[in-house]
């Protein structure tokens, strides 16, 4: 995979939440929410099921529209495009759905080659590009298997290879390991800790489960030993590798609870923030 450059990562801050309003028949689910998630940048949204979080990437994608506000991502008003205009911009945006989301009769390698042939490019490209993003998540082997011969775990991976095919400068994760085991769990956070460290990656990343968040804080993929290890160890800094920075934005009755640095959700006495570090 080649590394995003400057114009192709677009403009700081990568993404741009302003006076977001978001509901539906029985109500408002966001209720003016404001943030921004600079380039590099990974911001990890914690919240109850229902709280929004699916929602804030649906609409960073494109997929959804506020119902007010302004979502701004790579430096398009995307609350305020057109259809037409939003299938190029979403050939920017990298989206790893929760249950994987792939075509059961199609055997990997077309799951992951779909949106290279919605884009019309040429056959010859299209083997060679699938497979480098299959050997990232180390998933070759699985080229003519269909999604029904696969676990749940290595789905996902697929689903983060599909989303990779593009080489987006952002992906928006959806909780991504979600009903994995432990192992399983951390070969996906690994995978993500490779796109921030090694190709600069922003991301969002929706989940529930708050020891997702500070792995990706508390450590970092070396490349050179092609392993993951920890951080120094210099109170928030440790956050903060390569310029590489992860952050907490917490969801509660519709508005942001917390918006912090890890060691600030860590240590905080906020029953509430606790509830998520059990």
């Amino acid at each position: 995979m080649s590394t995003p450059t400057k114009e192709e990562a677009g403009f700081e801050p990568a993404v741009t939440f302003e006076d977001v309003w978001m509901g539906f028949d029985e109500g408002p689910v966001l209720r003016g929410v404001t943030f921004q998630v600079q380039e590099r940048e990974t911001l990890i949204l914690l919240g109850e099921t229902g709280t929004g979080k699916t929602l804030t990437l649906k609409m960073a994608a494109g997929l959804l529209t506020p119902n007010n506000g302004s979502v701004i991502v790579l430096g398009n008003e995307v609350s305020e495009m057109k259809e037409s205009e939003l299938l190029a911009f979403r050939r920017k945006i990298g989206f790893v759905f929760q249950e994987g989301a792939l075509f059961d009769s199609m055997p990997v390698a077309e799951n992951v080659a779909y949106r290279l042939r919605e884009d019309g490019v040429a056959e010859e490209e299209i083997e060679p590009r699938v497979r480098e993003v299959l050997q990232f998540v180390e998933l070759e082997h699985t080229l003519e298997q269909l999604p029904s011969e696969l676990s749940g775990g290595m789905k996902r991976r697929v689903s983060i290879a599909r989303a990779l095919i593009n080489h987006p400068p952002i992906v928006l994760y959806d909780s991504p390991t979600a009903g994995l085991d432990p192992i399983t769990a951390q070969t996906i956070i690994t995978l993500i800790l490779r796109l921030r460290d090694v190709y600069g990656v922003t991301a969002l990343l929706a989940t529930q489960r708050l020891q997702d968040g500070f792995a990706l804080a508390n450590f970092h993929f070396d490349p050179e030993t092609k392993r993951v290890v920890p951080n120094a160890q210099h109170g928030n800094a440790a956050a903060i590798v390569n310029g590489a920075r992860t952050r907490f934005l917490v969801y509660r009755d519709g508005g942001i609870y917390f918006e912090g640095e890890p060691g600030e959700i860590a240590n905080s006495e906020d029953p509430y923030l606790r509830r998520f570090l059990l």
